[in-house]
């Protein structure tokens, strides 16, 4: 049977662009349907946009130092509207960005809400399209419970289009979305409060790092409530929210911001119409090449529920466009030693097992830990510490994890993950000569370990 197209991507987000634009390089008829913004969560109300905003809350830290170093400057004033419309801006010159990657790469754009109307046709504004294969790229959406007054909360999506800086914040959630907002709030003068049900937050994450960013956090004198969760919002007359707690404490309140869990986003997407499976949290049961319970129709990112970040979309994306037309170049996503970074006020980077997942696994670990005040900070009053952290399979040698909180943790685990991704062992990291007077040098003078 002739198709329309190839392939038709629904959703123009990072994962769904790449195979798009590969698959139409690789010389498949594509097309993509998108109904919101091109680029997807990442670049319009993600990653981009917040790494933006951490810039701007950073700034607070950068005059308060300055001093040490003969700086005067005058009182500083910080304008949040001035901060949303350059944003606004930058997210608008991306779009156009992805616009003509994906037209110039020769894809059919369809700007409008796409529905699957069985195993190999699409509606979109109307007009229905034929495709051998059908790639499910929609991504991820904001979940807020239901709690009575939950109309009264935002999530990150409206986050990025307050129209003023809230006075006061309430951030609820212990992942890596509320721990940046926290941070994001907190750095831009708003007085600020994290809760979270449970008795730490980023749980996944090192134990270490945990409690060092806990530690520094508190120093910063951002709020931190843990063990709580929240029964009710109402709002107040003067426009304010009365914010109750389980444990009975009434909280006070201008913005209550959920970071509490994402869900893929297959509202009216029609896969009822077809064989698609999905599993017991509602994302698409994909195997190891994407492919769901109904061969034509596949699925990659945020929506198949696995590894959550934009690079493994653009990978996944990429594997499949490789698959179908490029088999003699496909190659499996790797999912072991992908890099993260949190964005928090100080930042997370980490790579590889946490010292609790290698202890869980059976190895014998060593661990390397240093604890250091960054030389930039000697002549300020600031006391933040740098944590810097390798897990050691001590029978191989081999580095299977590095954790690091600190200024630029993000930039230096990227490097660091390359070499724990080709094996590196302790003794290669002992036998690097260091950047001096660098921060990151400390990663190759670490020589006793702290625990076995």
């Amino acid at each position: 049977m002739a198709y329309d197209f190839d392939l038709y991507v629904i959703g123009a987000g990072s994962g769904g662009v790449r195979s798009a634009r590969f698959a139409a390089g690789f010389g498949a008829k594509v097309a993509v349907a998108e109904s919101r913004y091109l680029g997807g969560t990442c670049v319009n109300v993600g990653c981009v946009p917040k790494k933006l905003l951490v810039y701007g809350a950073h700034f607070a830290e950068d005059f308060e130092q300055s001093a040490g170093f003969g700086w005067t400057l005058g009182e500083a004033d910080f304008d949040w509207a001035t901060l949303i419309a350059n944003k606004d801006r930058e997210i608008n010159r991306l779009n156009g960005i992805y616009r003509n990657l994906l037209v110039n790469s020769g894809v059919t754009l369809h700007e409008g809400h796409a529905k699957v109307i069985d195993p190999h046709q699409v509606e979109v504004n109307g007009q229905r399209y034929s495709a051998k294969h059908i790639l499910i790229a929609t991504g991820g959406w904001p979940q807020i419970p239901d709690i009575p007054g939950r109309e009264h909360a935002i999530s990150s999506n409206e986050a990025f289009f307050l129209k003023e800086l809230p006075k006061r914040v309430l951030v609820v959630g212990g992942g890596y979305i509320a721990v940046e907002f926290a941070g994001i709030f907190h750095g831009l003068g708003a007085q600020t409060q994290l809760l979270y049900r449970g008795d730490l937050f980023l749980r996944g994450f090192d134990g270490a790092v945990r409690k060092h960013l806990q530690e520094e956090l508190t120093k910063r004198g951002l709020d931190l409530q843990f063990n709580s969760d929240i029964e009710r919002i109402d709002k107040q007359a003067d426009g304010s929210l009365k914010v109750t707690l389980k444990d009975g404490r009434e909280l006070a309140a201008d913005c209550v911001f959920y970071a509490t869990g994402r869900r893929p986003m297959l509202d009216n997407l029609g896969l009822e119409n077809t064989g698609v499976k999905f599993d017991s949290r509602g994302f698409i049961e994909v195997d190891e090449q994407y492919q769901s319970a109904e061969p034509s129709i596949l699925a990659i990112g945020d929506v198949i529920g696995r590894v959550q970040l934009t690079p493994v979309a653009l990978a996944e994306g990429m594997a499949v466009a490789r698959r179908l037309f490029k088999p003699e170049q496909y190659r499996p996503v790797d999912y072991n030693m992908i890099p993260t970074a949190v964005f928090s006020l100080p930042n997370i980077g980490t790579v590889g097992l946490t010292e609790e997942q290698a202890r869980e696994a059976g190895y014998q670990v060593q661990i390397f830990e240093s604890r250091f005040r960054p030389m930039k900070l000697t002549l300020t009053e600031c006391q933040e510490r740098t944590l810097m952290k390798l897990v050691v399979d001590a029978e191989t040698d081999k580095v299977l994890g590095c954790h690091m909180v600190g200024p630029d943790a993000g930039e230096i685990v990227q490097g660091l993950a390359i070499a724990l991704k080709a094996g590196a062992t302790k003794r290669d990291f002992d036998e690097t000569i260091g950047v001096h007077p660098t921060a990151a040098e400390e990663f190759v003078t670490m020589r006793t370990p702290v625990a076995g």
